[in-house]
């Protein structure tokens, strides 16, 4: 695989709303060391790869995904009612990288109550 596929690359989406989430807050660290954090752009992705070529390599990684802002954000605009706490705050996903040299999509589809994810393509 070549460097400019070697990469870790995520995305969220809003199943109850039926869209991509745009302007949700996530952490990214590798074995416990914070990395970089980012916010959802208006197709639900980083502006780019979160790790890429030889910054992405074997390891334990987290993403924390801040969906309990992003929810309470949707509910004030739309001047709807959301659960105070509400059931998802902050969604870890904490996953293994043996194989660095490939790509490794993390996606996350989520819903105020519920949430999924998988390695994607």
């Amino acid at each position: 695989m070549s460097e400019e596929q070697r990469r870790l690359t995520t995305h969220v989406l809003d199943i109850a709303a039926g869209r991509p989430a745009a302007g949700v807050r996530i952490e990214l660290s590798r074995d416990g060391e914070r990395l970089r954090d980012m916010v959802t752009n208006d197709d639900g992705r980083a502006d780019g790869p979160l790790l890429a070529g030889a910054e992405f390599t074997p390891g334990v990684y987290e993403l924390a995904f801040h969906v309990g802002d992003y929810f309470r954000a949707q509910a004030k605009a739309r001047e709807r009612k959301l659960p105070e706490p509400p059931f998802l705050d902050v969604v870890p996903v904490r996953f293994g990288v043996s194989q660095a040299d490939r790509h490794y999509h993390v996606p996350l589809l989520i819903s105020p109550f519920g949430y999924s994810t998988y390695r994607g393509s």
